[in-house]
């Protein structure tokens, strides 16, 4: 787990290094489903504290490079070529630290199909839903039933 005092440190001084830190600053965010983000209007880049507690210390590293890398190419860059190529120069390896929702244990929805497929929700689901393992499409027959659960 990453010690969230080092993680300021390290956004703080990628920030003097690549952007300006008169216009730019760094703070942690409570998201529980991105890991990272690069908030052009306010210039600040962010980190999900929730996030930055599960993973190590390279990953988080990873995370702040390749939003710094959003920083540099611009608002428009997406992940496009122009990101792609500033994120390689700063040091980004490219991979993914996490797939959909990484905070499992912080969705207060759990979802089950008959199969006993796990889903998870952060918002109570407002529609019946199906398992899209068992089946392609909606299906009654796969219908995921929803229960609330305490989470910290």
């Amino acid at each position: 787990m990453a010690d969230l005092a080092r993680v300021r440190v390290w956004a703080d001084a990628l920030i003097r290094l690549h952007l300006d830190p008169a216009e730019w600053s760094f703070d942690f965010d409570h998201a529980r489903t991105r890991a990272g983000l690069c908030d052009f209007g306010k210039k600040r880049i962010s980190v999900s504290r929730h996030l930055a507690a599960k993973y190590e210390d390279d990953e988080i590293h990873q995370v702040l490079l390749h939003e710094v890398a959003h920083a540099l190419a611009g608002n428009r860059a997406g992940h496009g070529p122009a990101w792609k190529k500033v994120a390689h120069e700063l040091g980004y390896d490219g991979k993914r630290t996490h797939d959909g929702s990484a905070a499992h244990e912080l969705a207060p929805w759990l979802g089950s199909c008959p199969s006993g497929h796990a889903h998870y929700r952060f918002r109570k689901p407002t529609r019946p839903l199906s398992c899209g393992a068992c089946a392609k499409g909606f299906n009654r027959a796969h219908l995921i039933t929803w229960e609330k659960r305490e989470v910290l």
